[in-house]
């Protein structure tokens, strides 16, 4: 069943997401060519405005409740983010929290490949350089390699978020999760299914090799009434009312080097969370702590949170209406949007994906310095021969 609530959500993102792509996104994509660090700078900076939308609306529109305990972010830090997966919609819930204790311009998530089809949304995860994978190890490997690879060529922090969970808890998820706990000799979950931590590992390995990371944020979430599990439950009008978020943070430098002692860590994270998950649901007081808040203070306080949220509400409410009007009145901007979309499509099918062209720009940059570096070398090298010579000839004479 539809709610007008839930519909006015969905289609303002969407509208947002897709507008925001043809006409904000899509006139920098030419700086890729020129400079794929620049362009990353400040396209980061684009999608973060649109981040901020869905916070706002849920918030202020809807009257969502965000609780933070646990240990906070240090604002800015270059972080993994892995968090259980509840919902298919935590990754979004998860906006609020860092609005508050970081910036948005930082995240990246790692997601499945399929999502990138979707107009509007998958356009603009592209041009955010999400990483997305296919389920498949050795091709997700090179592909994981290849952008983490590119964030730490660049100097770019990030915080990546991933659900080493692999999908949202569901009945059928748990029930696939409880004969693997069997068939390994493992303990059941009832609150979390059993992560997988091959891709965990590596992409901590990656980032610490790149000099890329400063911690690990450990985040369980949990909602104290029935959440939306689906985009259909949200269309239907079922908003959280409260969302809760603890955070563990892991400095790198703390983190286990060896790959199956970083594994072993990572499930003994979700062991942790199974126990903490438990008493939250079980106990009297739905809460992870009970003084409701972290123990490192907010970037922000809730007045320019506020603040924030009503500018995004009044900016992107006002940018859609303008893009609508515009494309009702004007046939050269018609004819725009109608070359931009052809493009957004054209690429996807020819390249498969923005972030791909985006690599391939960097790649093409960096074969480039490195021809140049070998010049200069050579040049060096004929330089120093020569005035080799010249002080021979000015011996002999």
């Amino acid at each position: 069943m539809v709610s007008v609530g839930g519909l006015y959500f969905v289609v303002t993102l969407f509208l947002g997401s897709f507008f925001g792509s043809v006409f904000m996104l899509a006139p920098v994509l030419p700086l890729m060519l020129v400079s794929p660090a620049w362009y990353r700078w400040l396209t980061d900076r684009i999608v973060a405005t649109w981040l901020t939308l869905p916070v706002a609306l849920l918030e202020l529109v809807f009257g969502v409740k965000v609780v933070i305990t646990g240990d906070g972010f240090v604002p800015g830090e270059r972080s993994v983010i892995i968090m259980n997966h509840r919902t298919r919609l935590d990754w979004m819930f998860l906006w609020s929290c860092l609005l508050r204790y970081s910036y948005l311009r930082l995240e990246k998530i790692c997601l499945k490949a399929g999502l990138k089809a979707i107009p509007g949304f998958g356009w603009a995860m592209q041009v955010a350089s999400f990483i997305f994978i296919h389920r498949r190890w050795e091709d997700d490997r090179r592909h994981l390699q290849a952008m983490l690879q590119y964030f730490c060529d660049i100097r770019e922090p990030l915080q990546l978020l991933i659900f080493p969970e692999g999908t949202d808890l569901t009945e059928n998820t748990r029930a696939r999760s409880d004969q693997f706990a069997e068939k390994n000799g493992l303990p059941k979950y009832e609150y979390v299914l059993h992560p997988r931590t091959t891709g965990f590992t590596f992409i901590v390995d990656m980032l610490r090799k790149g000099d890329n990371l400063d911690a690990v944020h450990d985040i369980t979430v949990a909602y104290p009434h029935v959440p939306p599990q689906t985009e259909r439950h949200l269309v239907g009008g079922l908003f959280p009312r409260e969302i809760h978020f603890h955070v563990r943070r892991y400095p790198a430098s703390a983190l286990p080097t060896d790959g199956l002692q970083l594994q072993a860590w990572c499930q003994e994270r979700w062991q942790e969370k199974e126990v903490r998950l438990r008493d939250f649901y079980t106990g009297e007081r739905r809460c992870f702590d009970a003084s409701g808040r972290s123990r490192i203070p907010p970037c922000k306080s809730e007045a320019r949170v506020l603040l924030i949220q009503a500018a995004s509400l009044l900016y992107w409410s006002a940018f859609i209406v303008l893009c609508c009007v515009g494309l009702c009145l004007s046939p050269a901007l018609r004819a725009y949007f109608l070359v931009v979309v052809l493009f957004y499509l054209g690429q996807q099918k020819a390249i498969g994906g923005l972030e791909l062209l985006e690599l391939a720009c960097h790649r093409r940059k960096e074969g480039q310095a490195g021809k140049g570096e070998e010049l200069n070398k050579e040049m060096k090298k004929i330089v120093e021969e020569e005035c080799k010579d010249i002080h021979a000839s000015e011996k002999k004479d």
